[in-house]
């Protein structure tokens, strides 16, 4: 008697292989970050034990005791050998604990947590903008390439790729702030307060940071959709007769949105870094802010928590990115 073996339901298959893909995605994230963070954390170690930066400098003065001195080290376990305050860091960040700052004691978590709220806020917005301005202008350059129109979005990209975000900040307070008085100029109100509110004083900082990611968006989309639209299978959905709307949809979209997808996972970082600037015009006690003050003040313990927390957000952008650029776009599927 011949026994009949089942196979699997095609959609278990399906199930399976997007499971194995992630897991794939995930371990290569992972590869990255593991000897990123611990160079990068034991470079930034090492760079302070050279420098002879202690807390007491900051607590005492440059006229303290040797004594107390000291006294200072020994709290804060500075008198123990290097690869031993390293490993008792290293231990308490992996149970989510940053330290405590050298300025004033409060819990350098605590601290990051009040910025990062703030400066997300206006970064998630900030490439929200980016996506659904950068993708408008990006389908429509590549949908009437060679036009006017086509023309008209690279140079106004252009511009827009060339301007720096403090004068684009500048501009909009003068303009919506002032002159029109719509949006408030600076400052920054809890989202537990009200949503009208909250996305009011976060417009004109995230519109201010979104041009560049506008730009490079638009850009990509359009050079990968014109590329999509020379291949043999559009031009062969055309002779079957498909419709426009469909071959964009359905042909064209799913392998042009590659480039344009990609370039965000290195946007993220570039808004987080140019956040600095524009939120000091803007009045916002982000986390841009409060690394730049921590590396003015050389509090080593928020210096350190700050390269923690960017390398984190980094790496988890980009892993979100490639998760969606593995779900969209066919080549990924293929490895290409």
């Amino acid at each position: 008697m011949t026994t009949v073996v089942a196979e699997p339901p095609l959609v278990l298959i399906k199930v399976q292989r997007a499971t194995a893909r992630i897991l794939i995605t995930v371990a290569r994230s992972l590869a990255i970050f593991v000897p990123v963070f611990l160079v990068a954390t034991f470079v930034t170690f090492t760079l302070r034990a050279l420098s002879g930066l202690t807390p007491a400098h900051s607590q005492l003065g440059e006229d303290a005791t040797p004594e107390a001195v000291a006294r200072i080290e020994h709290e804060w376990g500075l008198d123990q050998p290097f690869l031993v305050q390293y490993w008792h860091w290293l231990s308490d960040v992996l149970r989510g604990d940053l330290g405590r700052s050298w300025s004033n004691g409060v819990s350098v978590t605590q601290l990051i947590a009040e910025g990062l709220a703030i400066s997300l806020s206006v970064a998630v917005l900030a490439m929200i903008l980016g996506v659904v301005f950068g993708f408008a202008f990006g389908a429509l350059a590549a949908l009437r390439r060679g036009t006017w129109i086509d023309r008209s979005i690279t140079g106004v990209l252009t511009v827009f790729s060339i301007m720096p975000p403090f004068v684009i900040g500048i501009l909009l307070v003068e303009i919506f702030a002032v002159g029109l008085g719509w949006f408030p100029s600076g400052g920054y109100i809890p989202f537990e307060v009200g949503f009208s509110p909250w996305l009011g004083h976060l417009m004109l900082p995230a519109l201010a940071l979104s041009f560049d990611a506008i730009a490079d968006v638009a850009r990509q989309l359009r050079a990968g959709l014109v590329g999509a639209y020379s291949e043999n299978y559009v031009t062969g959905a055309v002779v079957r007769g498909l419709s426009s709307r469909r071959i964009f949809l359905r042909h064209v979209l799913p392998n042009g949105v590659g480039p344009a997808l990609a370039v965000l996972g290195l946007k993220f970082p570039v808004i987080i870094g140019a956040s600095v600037v524009t939120e000091w015009i803007f009045g916002l006690q982000g986390f841009g802010r409060f690394a730049n003050d921590a590396a003015q003040a050389g509090d080593v313990p928020e210096v350190q928590g700050v390269l923690v927390v960017s390398i984190v957000l980094v790496v988890s952008f980009n892993l979100i990115v490639n998760l969606v650029l593995g779900k969209i776009t066919p080549a990924s599927h293929r490895g290409v």
